[in-house]
């Protein structure tokens, strides 16, 4: 019979604070109410970008005294007073506040509910991430369909009043979970300790480190301890003891002044925390380009042929095939390419740095695909005089479909890295620095829209990106974009051969004796 200890999670407690009892806490069952909230949050936020405009939301657009009278076609339009405004810009930054703090805490939250030194429970960690963004993608399906036909032909009030009652009801779900979750022990915050790391190895500069690593000093238990790593040496200095580094509490014990000296396991999680900042710098570059596929795509679109029968599809309908590739890829790949990737390398799935690698090809191809599809649409618009040219909208799916399976890739990807090499403590930081890859990406993608828009304007056309977009050379800055994906792809490669994941001395234990192995690149 098993010891009671292997039906534990070392570092995590239950409601009560215990240890926590795998039968009882964590699992499926669990991470499947963090998902539900995760769902309502896509269908709100989605449904608010697409088309805007949640509960307060739905109070603005209700009640008369919170938003201008109806204007007519023709008529003079009476302005939104200040308080009218004031209300609307509370309404939208309490959900941006919301999904800020759900969605750096949500992911890593779920992934708590699975033990990583547990080979079974591991592998359906790597699934939970797979059906996460499944998950969300079908959030945002319903976004852009159910969610914006109803704001647009019933009432936006009805649409956010239907956005905070699925919240609200996902939020009763969600609590009802609270005594079966995992939650891991809390260890101050992350930020504190690389400041107080940096100031101990800075004040230490000085110092020779010793000549073997069991002088250095290490307070962490065992079976909690990380490896010690030779990469940023310089950051080993804060292990070191020297006079000074003590301090006595009114008991008369001696502890050590946390800005003086760490453990070796403290400067190990920082150490991790910078191996992820190359991967995060060559990730930034995907979204980049989706941003590109998500604004100038749109723009194609509208001069383009897009009747099906008697029905016009709305250019910015064409998202939907963004969603529809990454829902066939991410169900393709849980139910086809995973579990002949277990059966041949004994692996659930690919690792994250091949995820994201993938996602990088799939994304540079889609660009490229993109420039030739516009060089096909300029080349009609030349010979035509018509408003809507004579060339139909689908052929920009090939664009659409690669980029949207990029996503798929490259999001599972980059949310898995991020999680799983990260130290325990620093999950929800960690989260936040892959969603800034988000951000990044599309302020560099203003920029990049920027420069161009500057060095190309001297041209009798107006540039690459003319205001009329028949008038410009869109395709070369499409090239110019697929140029950029493939140097940074050839350096992300060079920096997934250089990372090296961080194992903690139970699990390399465990890998031992049960041969289960970390992914690789």
């Amino acid at each position: 019979m098993e010891s009671k200890g292997s039906w534990t999670v070392a570092d995590a407690v239950d409601y009560n604070g215990l240890p926590a009892d795998k039968s009882k806490t964590g699992g499926w069952i669990t991470a499947a109410l963090i998902l539900g909230i995760e769902v309502v949050e896509r269908l709100s936020t989605m449904g608010i970008a697409v088309n805007l405009g949640t509960g307060a939301l739905a109070v603005a657009t209700k009640l008369p005294e919170l938003r201008p009278p109806t204007c007519h076609h023709g008529e003079a339009c009476t302005p939104a007073t200040a308080f009218q405004m004031t209300f609307l810009y509370i309404a939208l930054y309490l959900i941006a506040l919301g999904t800020g703090g759900l969605k750096s805490s949500i992911s890593g939250f779920g992934s708590d509910q699975f033990d990583d030194k547990d080979p079974k429970e591991k592998a359906q960690m790597a699934f939970f991430f797979n059906r996460f963004f499944f998950i969300i993608s079908m959030g945002t399906l319903m976004a852009v369909t159910v969610l914006v036909y109803i704001q647009d032909e019933v009432g936006r009030s009805w649409a956010y009043g239907i956005c905070t009652v699925s919240m609200a009801i996902a939020i009763a779900v969600f609590l009802s979970g609270t005594k079966s979750y995992r939650y891991k022990k809390s260890q101050g915050s992350p930020v504190v300790q690389i400041f107080q790391i940096i100031a101990a190895s800075i004040r230490k500069r000085k110092t020779e480190l010793p000549q073997s690593i069991v002088y250095l000093y290490e307070d962490t238990p065992e079976g909690l301890r990380i490896e010690h790593t030779d990469q940023f040496r310089m950051l080993d200095k804060a292990a070191v003891v020297t006079e000074g580094d003590f301090e006595q509490t009114l008991d008369g014990i001696a502890i050590p002044n946390p800005w003086k000296l760490s453990s070796v396991t403290k400067v190990e999680e920082v150490k991790m925390m910078v191996r992820l900042l190359p991967i995060w710098a060559t990730t930034i570059i995907f979204w980049t380009t989706y941003a590109q596929m998500i604004t100038f795509s749109v723009e194609q679109a509208s001069t383009m042929r897009r009747n099906v029968g008697n029905f016009q599809i709305p250019a910015g309908s064409l998202t939907v095939f963004f969603v529809a590739a990454i829902l066939i890829t991410l169900a393709f790949y849980d139910r086809v390419i995973m579990p002949f990737w277990k059966k041949w390398k004994g692996k659930p799935g690919f690792s994250s740095l091949q995820l994201m690698a993938i996602g990088l090809v799939l994304s540079t191809i889609g660009m490229a695909a993109a420039a030739i599809v516009e060089q096909k649409r300029l080349s009609v618009a030349k010979s035509s005089t018509q408003k809507t040219l004579p060339i139909s909208v689908f052929l920009l799916v090939p664009q659409f479909f690669l980029v949207g399976s990029g996503e798929a890739f490259i999001y599972t990807g980059q949310l898995d890295f991020f999680i799983t090499q990260s130290p325990k403590g620093m999950k929800t930081m960690s989260t936040g620095l892959f969603l800034t890859t988000l951000s990044l990406g599309f302020f560099v993608s203003s920029f990049l829209v920027s420069i161009v828009k500057k060095v190309t304007a001297t041209s009798a056309n107006g540039g690459w990106l003319a205001d009329n977009i028949n008038h410009g050379r869109l395709d070369l800055f499409y090239w110019l974009l697929v140029i950029l994906s493939g140097i940074n792809f050839v350096v992300y490669v060079i920096c997934a051969l250089w990372f090296k994941p961080t194992k903690s001395k139970d699990s390399e234990e465990m890998e031992k004796g049960k041969g289960f192995s970390v992914e690789d690149c």
